[in-house]
């Protein structure tokens, strides 16, 4: 029999955990048709609920229930990683606490992977129920990546994968400390198939996606995947370089004929500011990348374990 690993990232979701649990055993008999044996692992982030006791509660009934808690609040992308290291299967698939990953759709992501695709991503055609503040914002951000990075993100992508055992072997052979797991799955590549669905709400508790949260995310992930923005930084200098060269021409000359070099203090004021701005923008630029940069090099764990069963 083969083993199938789901990895089940928590954080605060005490009031999700059974739900989930009990969704998921819906598909006993698809996993018996299948002949897959599985193993439920809980990733507890640090939460300050009771996800680690209603965790527990699931071990104690049934064994095939694991669970490992991080000494603090590590995030998601360390959640990921972790699960992926503790899975044993032949197949993982990564699934949200919350239900917002369908179970149903585990009969449907199993069947592409036996017609030979290596993992079965899936992607919401819609939005519903989120903040449309968000929602305009998380679509220019694919549009931006699209534009900017030669790793394919795709619009609406989910963190909900099912992949096989070489899949997961790549990913783990990446152990950068900045992880962006959707540029990472793009990177390692291999044949993906997607699957379509529509945007599910949570079933209890609220998301712990804050807009400031997903901007800092999307920040990691431009500068996990894209050198760009140095770039940019690099054509800002030339072009103000260029500026103050044709500027330095015009005063000269001006002054040769009309001798008189006195232009305001308002303009050159205007000036100083928008060079400085540029200037401060370009630094925070190369700032950014080089925080992440001291960040790897310090070889920190990517988490901690407090708990493990």
């Amino acid at each position: 029999m083969s083993l199938l690993s789901i990895i089940v990232p928590c954080y605060n979701e005490e009031e999700n955990v059974p739900y989930f649990y009990d969704e998921l055993m819906k598909l006993s008999n698809f996993f018996e048709e299948k002949e897959l044996e599985v193993e439920v692992i809980y990733v507890n982030d640090g939460s300050k609920d009771k996800t680690v006791e209603a965790v527990r509660e699931l071990h104690e009934k049934d064994e095939r229930v694991h669970l490992i808690s991080f000494s603090r609040n590590f995030g998601k992308e360390a959640a990921i990683y972790a699960g992926l290291q503790k899975a044993k299967g032949d197949y993982a698939v990564l699934m949200d606490a919350d239900l917002q990953d369908p179970p149903a759709l585990l009969p449907d992501m199993f069947a592409y992977i036996e017609q030979g695709y290596d993992s079965v991503a899936t992607r919401r055609v819609s939005r519903k129920g989120e903040p449309k503040i968000r929602s305009f914002f998380a679509r220019r951000f694919y549009g931006l990546m699209r534009r900017i990075s030669k790793t394919e993100i795709v619009d609406g992508a989910r963190d909900y994968r099912l992949m096989s055992r070489q899949v997961v072997d790549a990913i783990l052979s990446l152990s950068e400390y900045n992880r962006f797991t959707k540029g990472i799955f793009g990177w390692v590549g291999y044949e993906t198939k997607w699957l379509e669905y529509e945007n599910v709400e949570r079933v209890k508790g609220e998301t712990k996606w804050s807009f400031w949260k997903l901007l800092i995310y999307s920040m990691e992930g431009i500068m996990a995947f894209s050198t760009v923005p140095l770039a940019l930084a690099s054509i800002f200098g030339i072009l103000f370089c260029v500026l103050a060269f044709v500027m330095t021409v015009f005063i000269v000359v001006r002054a040769a004929i009309f001798g008189d070099p006195v232009a305001g203090w308002p303009s050159l004021v205007s000036v100083i500011l928008v060079i400085g701005g540029v200037q401060l923008f370009c630094m925070g630029v190369l700032g950014q990348y080089l925080a992440k940069t001291y960040m790897e090099v310090k070889k920190r764990p990517i988490y901690l374990i407090k708990e493990e069963l």
